[in-house]
C-alpha cells in the first residue's frame, strides 16, 4: 500500500500534532454522549435508529463538503476513488457489525473486544503503512487497555459467539478503516462517510421492512444522533488523521467508552459499578 512518491514520509515530525490531538479529544467526548442519547430513545428498533442516524450524518457531512468545496462539490466526491470506496465499505461493516455485536453479547464483551481497536490499529498500520509505534504511545494503550478491562472484569462471560464475532469484525473493520484514511490523508476522505452512511441505510432499510413510523422525540435524537455527534466526530477524525499515528487516533477514540457511563449516571441516575468508574479513570489518565 505504501506510495513514497505521493505520499511524504510516515514518520516526518508534524507541527500539527497537539491540535489533532486536541480535535480527537473533543470529537471523541461529543460521541460519547451517545450513550444518553440512546437511553432517552423510546421505541425506535437498532435498524430505524441506523437509517435516522445515518441520514443525519449524510446531511451533516453534505453540508461541510459543500461549504469547504464550494463549486467543487461532485468533483471532491469523485476524487476519493476506489480507496475512499474502500474506506466506506470498512466503514459501514464496523458500523453494522457493531448493532449486531450488541444485540447478540454483553455490553462487556463488545467493549472489551471493540476496545482492542489501537491493537489492531497499530497492527494494520505497521503492516501496511509502516508505522512505527512511539514507546510512549505503546505504554498508553497498554495502560488503557488495562483500564477498558476494568470497566468490564464484572461482565466478561462466554457470551454469544456470534456477537462475540461481530464485535471482532468492529474492531477489525474501523482498524481498516483508519489505516485507509491515514494513508490516503493528503485526500479529501469525507465523502467516505457518505458511502457507509448510504450502505448502512442500504441494509438497515429493509431490515425494518420500510417502517420508519417513529414518534417525533425519537426521529429528532438519531438524526442528532448522527448529524451532531457523529459527525462532529467523523469530522475530526478524519482531520486528524492527516497529523497523527494511526494507533494514536484510535487510541483517544477510547474517551468514549471511559465517558459514556458517565453522562448516564449523571444524567439519567444508571449508577455505574466501580470498576467501571476506576476503569474509565485509567483510561482518561492514560491519554
Amino acid at each position: 500500500m505504501q506510495d513514497q512518491a505521493a505520499v511524504p514520509s510516515i514518520h516526518e515530525v508534524d507541527s500539527r500534532h497537539g491540535y489533532a490531538m486536541l480535535l480527537m479529544v473533543i470529537g471523541s467526548v461529543a460521541i460519547s454522549f451517545g450513550g444518553l442519547v440512546l437511553r432517552n430513545i423510546e421505541v425506535a428498533t437498532p435498524w430505524q435508529i441506523n437509517v435516522y442516524r445515518s441520514l443525519g450524518l449524510i446531511v451533516a457531512i453534505a453540508a461541510i463538503l459543500a461549504i469547504q468545496n464550494r463549486g467543487r462539490f461532485f468533483a471532491t466526491l469523485m476524487s476519493v476513488g476506489r480507496f475512499g470506496i474502500l474506506a466506506g465499505m470498512l466503514l459501514a461493516g464496523a458500523g453494522l457489525s457493531f448493532i449486531q455485536a450488541f444485540t447478540h453479547t454483553t455490553i462487556a464483551n463488545a467493549l472489551f473486544i471493540i476496545g482492542a481497536i489501537p491493537f489492531f490499529a497499530a497492527l494494520l498500520a505497521r503492516i501496511f503503512l509502516g508505522e512505527r509505534l512511539r514507546r510512549a504511545t505503546l505504554v498508553t494503550m497498554l495502560f488503557a487497555g488495562s483500564g477498558l478491562a476494568l470497566m468490564v472484569v464484572n461482565g466478561i462471560s462466554i457470551g454469544s459467539g456470534f456477537g462475540n464475532l461481530m464485535a471482532l469484525s468492529t474492531a477489525l473493520c474501523f482498524a481498516g478503516f483508519a489505516v485507509v484514511v491515514r494513508y490516503r490523508r493528503r485526500v479529501e476522505m469525507l465523502p467516505s462517510l457518505l458511502i457507509a452512511s448510504a450502505l448502512i441505510i442500504a441494509v438497515s432499510l429493509p431490515v425494518t421492512g420500510g417502517d420508519l413510523k417513529l414518534p417525533l422525540n425519537d426521529i429528532l435524537l438519531c438524526l442528532f444522533w448522527g448529524g451532531c455527534l457523529s459527525g462532529l466526530v467523523n469530522w475530526t477524525f478524519i482531520i486528524a488523521s492527516r497529523h497523527l499515528a494511526t494507533a494514536e487516533l484510535t487510541l483517544l477514540m477510547l474517551i468514549e467508552f471511559a465517558l459514556g457511563p458517565v453522562w448516564v449516571w449523571l444524567f439519567v441516575g444508571e449508577i455505574p459499578h466501580r470498576w467501571t468508574l476506576i476503569g474509565g479513570s485509567v483510561i482518561i489518565a492514560s491519554v
